[in-house]
């Protein structure tokens, strides 16, 4: 089975400030959050319905969750959106990872993601971090958009993954992002490249 999609933002230099739509607005996690986060996660990547159990094993009781770092877009103080700032290791504080961006199917279209994504990376910039990465798939489009549009690149960590960014750039209609792919490698410090490329 083929790897996910690379995604790296080379730094994390002229943020945008969050600019949430009117009735909505931004948290990090408290207690009894598991649920909320269990449910965003479940309608927005399907599969089988996620518990508070779940969350507890995926997130809250892994070594590098921060509960600072995990955060949720709220509207009438319910949690509708989410994204988490994630590490790959307790000893990692140059790259941090996007984690789990999701947002409930009757908040789309809101631009939503986008917010819930850079929160986590102002996380990341006030914690000192150097650059950013996620993990994504193919088809998420919407997804892909939203982190291009932030200063996402792509970054090839198999062999088939030039071939599989050029089909999505003649899908989403946008230039071939090849050339600035190649400079990117040549412009990351080799420490960095390995981290991000693995």
């Amino acid at each position: 089975m083929p790897r996910q999609l690379r995604m790296v933002r080379p730094d994390l230099k002229d943020l945008p400030d969050i600019d949430l739509p009117k009735g909505y607005n931004l948290r990090s996690y408290c207690k009894g959050d598991a649920l909320h986060w269990a449910n965003i996660i479940t309608d927005s990547f399907g599969g089988k319905a996620r518990t508070a159990q779940d969350t507890r094993r995926e997130i809250i009781d892994r070594d590098v969750f921060d509960p600072n770092g995990l955060f949720f877009v709220t509207y009438n103080d319910i949690p509708v959106g989410t994204a988490c700032s994630w590490r790959q290791s307790v000893h990692e504080t140059q790259v941090g990872y996007v984690h789990m961006v999701g947002v409930l199917g009757e908040h789309t279209g809101k631009k939503l993601g986008r917010w819930v994504s850079l929160a986590v990376l102002h996380f990341f910039q006030d914690n000192g971090f150097i650059c950013a990465m996620l993990d994504t798939d193919d088809f998420r489009f919407p997804a892909i958009k939203t982190y291009l549009n932030l200063g996402f690149l792509p970054v090839y960590v198999d062999n088939t993954q030039s071939e599989r960014w050029e089909n999505i750039c003649i899908k989403m209609n946008i230039p071939s992002m090849s050339k600035r792919i190649e400079h990117l490698k040549e412009s990351f410090p080799p420490e960095l490249w390995e981290k991000v490329s693995q």
